[in-house]
């Protein structure tokens, strides 16, 4: 017996389990195989739409099992977001592991499907502006920007540069790209 159809392969195509290789021959030896055409094609339609139910029925306890723990993730375009970089999607980015997982923020342009999202990449990457879920995460700060927030003496910040519109160098770290973002949006405020 499979364990999707609880029934063996042979009695989903024939319609019966035959005991003994002798029951392979047509001989009446069951009340099933005695059937004429016409009803045993329906007993095995019936036969195929049972199975068919109980596939049905394992698929979604398979899918509940499979998806359970997992969250919903959606973004709205205008949304802000994290790249996640992977040696296969971005070679150039990722050749040694020294190099930043991340990249970002990049803003979502269009969104074609709940997994599927356009994003504002420049074209020093050279591949497609059209990521997976998978590969996005939300850009958000909050409030405490520190990199340690049990650390209690000190002062964590950057300094802010010059010009707060020029594309800061180097890697783009959290802070950097916050104080970017609030430049540019008192730039167009003003």
């Amino acid at each position: 017996m499979h364990s999707t159809t609880n029934y063996s392969p042979f009695e989903i195509i024939y319609g019966f389990n035959p005991l003994t290789p002798l029951d392979l021959i047509s001989l009446p030896v069951d009340e099933r195989v005695s059937l004429d055409g016409t009803q045993k094609a329906h007993v095995v339609k019936d036969l195929h739409v049972k199975i068919w139910q109980q596939i049905e029925k394992k698929n979604k306890q398979y899918a509940h099992k499979a998806n359970k723990g997992q969250k919903l993730v959606r973004f709205e375009p205008s949304d802000w977001v994290w790249v996640h970089i992977r040696k296969e999607r971005f070679p150039e980015q990722r050749r040694s592991k020294l190099m930043p997982r991340e990249d970002g923020p990049f803003q979502i342009i269009e969104r074609f499907n709940g997994n599927a999202y356009k994003v504002d990449l420049p074209d020093k990457y050279g591949v497609s502006a059209i990521l997976n879920v998978a590969d996005l995460s939300l850009f958000d700060l909050g409030d405490d920007s520190r990199s340690n927030p049990f650390e209690e003496r000190g002062d964590d910040a950057i300094q802010a540069p010059k010009y707060p519109l020029e594309v800061p160098v180097g890697p783009v770290t959290r802070l950097k790209a916050k104080r970017f973002k609030e430049a540019f949006a008192t730039f167009f405020l003003s």
